[in-house]
């Protein structure tokens, strides 16, 4: 399987179980945090790479004043499609756009915001190079990334479980990518050879994870990503067994019923 290509991968139903239980369970509180930051910056024009189904697009809709023109690309169409359906209060233009190469002029955006997005990139400095073009002097490329995935605990969990479900080829699709981009000297290195010349300011901010069931989270991340794409290549079947067993790990180590996990991410600002 080419890592690269299926860990950029959210398709099928992907995006709706990704929206409806990922979303709420590590999304939201940064989502607002991001979007107090950006409305505390106020800017005129706003651009949001890697927007998903976007629950950042909807807390910068909602706090931004409505003159402010935000646009949110992803360069999955499925995931804008769930966003689109979902709505805004207020008009958002979306536009499916890899981040790596965005069709904006130079010197076109106050901000461009992305949450957990960078990790996913290919070509990080690439990618952070473009948001460089299009951001005006003055500024501001504003990121969150999660931290290592033995701070986010119900992650850890679902990829030790699996490791002992697959021995021979264990699915390492989260502890990769999404949780595989947290060292603070490798993100400022990037952004250093992308063209930044100020020091980039990072926060690391501590949230809870919280779900009715077990379950939940085991749904979110193994229906709601592209580990999913992982565990379906190893064997037909699997995915019930695996979400199963995911679950049965969650369970015993945060108990029945309800469950509260540990979640961390860095914030990153850095200006032109």
């Amino acid at each position: 399987m080419n890592n690269a290509a299926s860990d950029a991968v959210f398709a099928g139903s992907m995006p709706e179980l990704y929206d409806s239980c990922l979303v709420p369970l590590i999304f939201s509180p940064y989502a607002n945090d991001l979007a107090i930051r950006v409305t505390t910056l106020k800017p005129s024009r706003v651009l949001e790479t890697a927007a998903g189904t976007g629950v950042v697009t909807r807390a910068m809709a909602s706090a931004l004043p409505a003159n402010v023109d935000l646009v949110a690309t992803d360069l999955n169409q499925p995931m804008l499609d769930r966003a689109v359906a979902v709505g805004t209060r207020r008009p958002v233009r979306w536009q499916q756009a890899d981040a790596t190469q965005l069709p904006f002029e130079d010197a076109s955006f106050d901000i461009v915001v992305c949450q957990f997005g960078v990790m996913f990139f290919p070509d990080k400095v690439r990618a952070f190079s473009e948001a460089r073009r299009v951001l005006r002097r003055g500024g501001v490329f504003i990121f969150n990334a999660w931290d290592r995935i033995e701070e986010n605990e119900f992650a850890h969990v679902i990829t030790t479980s699996l490791g002992v479900l697959f021995p021979a080829d264990p699915p390492l699709f989260l502890a990769r990518t999404p949780y595989g981009y947290f060292d603070r000297k490798a993100i400022a290195d990037d952004l250093a050879k992308a063209g930044f010349s100020a020091v980039p300011r990072f926060e690391t901010i501590t949230e809870r994870s919280r779900a009715s069931s077990a379950r939940v989270p085991a749904i979110a991340y193994c229906q709601g990503t592209p580990l999913r794409n992982e565990i379906e290549a190893r064997s037909a079947g699997s995915l019930s067994e695996a979400t199963s067993v995911s679950a049965d790990a969650i369970a015993r180590r945060f108990g029945d019923g309800s469950v509260d996990a540990k979640i961390q991410a860095h914030v990153v600002m850095v200006e032109t």
